[in-house]
C-alpha cells in the first residue's frame, strides 16, 4: 500500500514543482547539510519520491513475495517436468549470456578507452618533445574538453539515469525499490559510450561503477525479453515476467560487472553478497559464480587476442591487474606501525571524504536544478580544471636522474605508458610527477603499485598527486557523465600509503608499492565500508597470497574508524536521493513501540469484500494510490471452526494491478455471486496478472457495468503475511526486509463480533525510521538518551 502522494512536497529539487508551506518551525540546533535532498512533511508515511537521474520520481515498491492466488496455484499444480527444466535451463542460459555480454563490452570499453587516451597522450608527447608545451597544452585540454562535452551531452539530453555509478540505485533495487528507466536500453547505451568518454578524458573517475551499472542492465533487458518498445515475445521469457527472477538476474549482472572491472570472479560474487544484495541463498551464489566465471573466460581470451598486437595501443596492461606476487613478503614486529597507522589513516580520510562529498553534492544540487546548459558547463569546467592541473603541475617539481643500473629503454619513455616519463626534462632524467599524471587512470595506478623501486618518487610529488587527487576525488563524482567511486578512491589512497613507506622505509622493510596497495585498500574500506569482498578483490588483483593478513589487519582497522563517524559513501547517497531504503538492523528505539501504534497513526485501511461491487472498485482506485487492499468476507453461510460467531474473515490481499486487469476485461457478474474456477482461467492467465502496467484513468466503465459485481476471490492472495497489532516495530521490520515484501496486513490481537480482521497495512515507508520520528516525536528523546547511556 503506497500513500498518497499529496502529504509530501519536494522543496529544493526542481522550480516546477511548489514548496512545501513553512507551517512549522525549523529546529534551530538542526543544519540543513545534514537532511536529505527530498524534504519531508511530518505524517507517518510520507510520500515515496526519490531523485532518478534528473528527476524526482514517484517511487514504488517491487513485489517480490508470491502472489498466491487460484490461477498461481492451478499453474503451478499444471506444471510438466518439461516446463520445470525449461525454466531452471533458461535460467542458467540467462546467467551465461549475462557473464558473456558484460565480458564482450567490458572488453569493447578498455579497448576504446585505451586506444583514444593513448594516441591522445602520444601526440602530447610529440608536442613536448619538440618543446611546443602550448601547443601541446592546448591540444591535450581541447582533446579532454570535447570527450567530457560527449559523454556530459548524452547524460544530460537522453539518459540522466546513466550518470553516476548506479550502484546506490542498483542496490535499492535489490532491496525492493522500483528504480525507474535505470535498466533500460537508452540507459544501457549511453552508459557505455558515456563511460568511454569520460575515463579516456582524464577525470578523476573509474569504470568500475558503470560497468556495475551496465552488467545490471543488461541482465535486466535480457530478463524482459529487450527494450519496452521491442520486446521479444518468446514463450521461455514469460517465466521471468516477475520481479523475484528480475532480481535474481540484476544480482548476477552486478557481480559480473565487478568481475569484468577488476578481473576478481571471486571478488564479484563477494561484492554482490555483501554490499549490493538484500536478499541471497545458495542457488543464486552458484549463478552468479557461473556468470562471473564466463566474464573472466572472456576476458583472459580478449587479453591473448591483444598479446598479438591486434588491438591498437590495448596490450596486457589494458585492464586492471596490479601484480605484485614477485615481491617477497615477510613480515616483522615493526611493520605493524605503518600498517596499523595506513589503516588508522584510511578510516578517519575515508569518513572525512563521506563527510566532504556529501556537502559537494548539495551544491552540485543547487547547480543542476537550474537545467540542462547549467550541467553541462559545470562537467566542461571540472574538465578544464582537470587539464589544467595535470598538464601543469609536473612543472613544479625537479627532474631525477634515471638508475643507472636500468637500460635505456626504460628509464626514461616517452611513450603512451612507463614508469619514468622524460616529459620536460634532459635526456637520462625523468618526471615522476608526470609518471602519475600524464598518463591513464589505470596506468597511474600500475605505476604508483609498482613494486622494487623505492627511489622512483620524490615526497613533493606524493604530496601534490595525493592533494590533487583528494580535490578532483571531491568536485569530479557528481557531473553529468558516468563515474565510478573504486579508481579515485584507489588514487588517493595509493597516494598516501606509499607517501607512508617513504618516510618510514628505514623501520619497515615492507615495499612501497605494497604499502601502496595497503593504502588503496584502507581509504576504500573506510569509505565503503567493505571488508570481506574488498579483501578477496585485491588479492585478485595483486596475486599475491601472502598479502591475506596485513590486508585484512588494514581493512578491519579503517571500517572500524570510519564506523564511527558516519555511514558508507552508498549509503549517504541512497539518503540524499530519498531513496527508502531498508536497513538490515533496527533501530533499537524501535523496540518500544509497536505495529499497532503505527497503524493508529495512518488513516484508515481500505477494505473491499469478496463479492464487491464495480462501483466501489473504481471510487477505490480513483480515489488512492494504494497498491493493495485486504478482501474481508462478512457474510460467511457457516463461519469457521474457531471463529467466533459475527466474525469477519481475512481472506487475503488483492493488489491494484490485478483490479485493473479485471476492469480492463470487463470481467463483471450480473448477480452477486462466487464464480467457478474455469470461469477464472478462460478469462485470466499468470502471465497477465503478473504485469504491472495500466492505470484507472485509461479505463472506461458504463452506467451500467458500475451497478454489476465482481468477485475478488480468485484474484486474491490468500496468504498475505500478518503480524499481530502487538509485535514491535524491530521485529515487524526485520521480517519486512527478510522476506522482501511490499505490504504487511497487521490483525488484532482478539477475534469478536464487530472487530475488523485487519486494522492496517505497513509499507516501507511506514518502517522508515525517519518517518516513524516524524509522527512519534518522543521516540527522539527516547533515542538520544540511548546514546547517552
Amino acid at each position: 500500500m503506497e500513500e498518497n502522494p499529496s502529504f509530501v512536497t519536494e522543496s529544493t529539487l526542481t522550480n516546477s514543482m511548489e514548496a512545501e508551506p513553512q507551517e512549522e518551525e525549523r529546529d534551530p540546533e538542526s543544519n540543513p547539510l545534514n537532511q536529505p535532498l527530498l524534504k519531508r512533511s511530518r505524517t507517518l508515511s510520507s510520500s515515496p519520491l526519490a531523485i532518478v537521474g534528473a528527476k524526482v520520481s514517484l517511487i514504488e515498491s517491487l513485489d517480490y513475495e508470491i502472489n498466491e492466488n487460484d490461477l498461481f496455484k492451478h499453474d503451478w499444480r499444471s506444471r510438466s517436468k518439461v516446463q520445470v527444466l525449461q525454466y531452471i535451463f533458461s535460467k542458467w542460459t540467462l546467467a551465461c549470456l549475462v557473464g558473456l555480454l558484460t565480458g564482450i563490452i567490458a572488453t569493447l570499453i578498455n579497448l576504446a578507452i585505451e586506444n583514444i587516451a593513448g594516441y591522445k597522450l602520444l601526440k602530447v608527447v610529440d608536442y613536448i618533445k619538440q618543446e611546443r608545451y602550448l601547443m601541446g597544452f592546448a591540444y591535450f585540454t581541447t582533446a579532454n574538453f570535447l570527450l567530457t562535452f560527449v559523454a556530459a551531452s548524452l547524460c544530460v539530453c537522453f539518459a540522466p539515469t546513466a550518470a553516476g555509478p548506479g550502484i546506490p540505485e542498483i542496490k535499492a533495487y535489490l532491496n525492493g525499490i522500483d528504480t525507474p528507466n535505470m535498466f533500460g536500453a537508452t540507459t544501457l547505451i549511453v552508459k557505455i559510450v558515456g563511460s568511454i568518454g569520460a575515463v579516456a578524458a582524464g577525470l578523476d573517475l573509474g569504470k568500475e561503477g558503470p560497468l556495475v551499472h551496465i552488467g545490471s542492465c543488461i541482465a535486466s533487458l535480457l530478463g524482459q525479453g529487450g527494450p519496452d518498445n521491442y520486446r521479444l515475445k518468446w514463450t521461455w521469457l514469460r517465466y521471468f515476467n516477475n520481479d523475484r527472477d528480475r532480481r535474481d538476474l540484476i544480482t548476477c549482472g552486478a557481480s559480473s560487472g565487478v568481475c569484468a572491472a577488476f578481473r576478481a570472479p571471486v571478488g564479484g560474487v563477494l561484492f554482490a553478497l555483501e554490499e549490493v544484495a538484500t536478499w541471497w541463498r545458495s542457488a543464486l551464489l552458484w549463478r552468479t559464480f557461473f556468470s562471473t566465471a564466463i566474464v573472466v573466460v572472456v576476458l583472459r581470451t580478449f587479453i591473448e587476442i591483444c598479446k598479438a598486437g591486434e588491438c591498437g595501443l590495448f596490450g596486457e596492461g589494458g585492464l586492471i591487474m596490479f601484480d605484485v606476487s614477485g615481491v617477497s613478503v615477510s613480515y616483522h614486529i615493526m611493520d605493524i606501525v605503518p600498517v596499523a597507522i595506513i589503516g588508522l589513516l584510511g578510516g578517519f580520510l575515508g569518513s572525512l571524504y563521506n563527510h566532504l562529498l556529501h556537502k559537494v553534492l548539495r551544491v552540485y544540487n543547487l547547480i543542476n536544478q537550474k537545467g540542462r546548459m547549467h550541467k553541462l558547463l559545470l562537467a566542461l569546467g571540472v574538465s578544464l580544471f582537470t587539464s589544467i592541473c595535470q598538464y601543469s603541475l609536473p612543472y613544479l617539481v625537479q627532474c631525477t636522474p634515471c638508475n643507472l643500473s636500468l637500460p635505456d629503454s626504460a628509464c626514461p619513455t616517452n611513450g603512451r605508458s612507463g614508469n619514468f616519463k622524460q616529459f620536460n626534462c634532459p635526456k637520462g632524467h625523468y618526471n615522476d610527477l608526470a609518471t602519475l599524471l600524464l598518463t591513464t587512470n589505470d596506468d597511474a595506478v600500475r605505476n604508483i603499485f609498482s613494486i622494487n623501486t623505492p627511489a622512483e618518487y620524490q615526497p613533493l610529488s606524493l604530496v601534490i598527486f595525493f592533494l590533487l587527487y583528494c580535490i578532483l576525488g571531491l568536485i569530479t563524482f557528481g557531473i553529468a557523465v558516468p563515474s565510478g567511486l573504486f579508481l579515485p578512491i584507489i588514487l588517493m589512497g595509493s597516494g598516501y600509503g606509499r607517501l607512508i613507506g617513504l618516510l618510514m622505509r628505514s623501520y619497515t622493510n615492507l615495499d612501497q608499492g605494497l604499502l601502496a596497495v595497503l593504502g588503496a585498500a584502507s581509504l576504500m574500506a573506510g569509505s565503503m565500508r567493505m571488508t570481506v569482498s574488498l579483501c578477496v578483490i585485491f588479492l585478485e588483483l595483486t596475486n599475491n597470497l601472502l598479502l591475506l593478513p596485513i590486508t585484512m589487519i588494514v581493512l578491519l582497522i579503517a571500517k572500524t574508524v570510519g564506523d564511527s563517524f558516519n555511514p558508507s559513501i552508498y549509503d549517504i547517497i541512497l539518503h540524499l536521493k530519498g531513496l527508502p531504503f531498508l536497513d538490515a538492523n533496527p533501530e533499537p528505539w524501535m523496540r518500544n513501540i509497536t505495529v499497532g501504534e503505527l497503524a493508529d497513526a495512518k488513516p484508515a485501511v481500505v477494505i473491499l469484500r469478496g463479492l464487491e461491487k464495480v462501483s466501489r472498485i473504481v471510487e477505490v482506485l480513483r480515489n488512492t494510490t494504494h497498491n493493495g487492499f485486504p478482501v474481508v468476507d462478512a457474510d460467511s453461510v457457516v463461519p469457521p471452526v474457531g471463529m467466533a460467531v459475527g466474525a469477519t474473515e481475512l481472506h487475503g490481499l488483492v493488489l491494484r494491478a490485478h483490479l485493473l486487469q479485471v476492469l480492463k476485461k470487463k470481467w463483471f457478474l450480473r448477480e452477486r455471486r462466487r464464480t467457478e474456477e474455469w470461469e477464472v482461467r478462460e478469462k485470466f492467465t499468470w502471465v497477465e496478472l503478473a504485469g504491472r502496467e495500466g492505470k484507472i484513468e485509461e479505463l472506461v466503465v458504463t452506467k451500467e457495468e458500475m451497478e454489476m459485481y465482481v468477485d475478488l476471490h480468485p484474484l486474491t492472495n490468500t496468504t498475505p503475511y500478518t503480524v499481530m497489532e502487538s509485535m514491535s516495530v524491530a521485529k515487524a521490520l526485520v521480517l519486512f526486509r527478510q522476506v522482501g515484501l511490499r505490504h504487511l496486513l497487521i490483525v488484532p490481537k482478539y477475534e469478536a463480533a464487530g472487530v475488523p480482521p485487519v486494522i492496517g497495512i505497513l509499507t516501507r515507508q511506514d518502517l522508515r525510521p525517519y518517518n516513524i520520528l516524524s509522527a512519534f516525536p518522543d521516540l527522539a528523546r527516547t533515542k538520544g538518551n540511548e546514546k547517552r547511556n
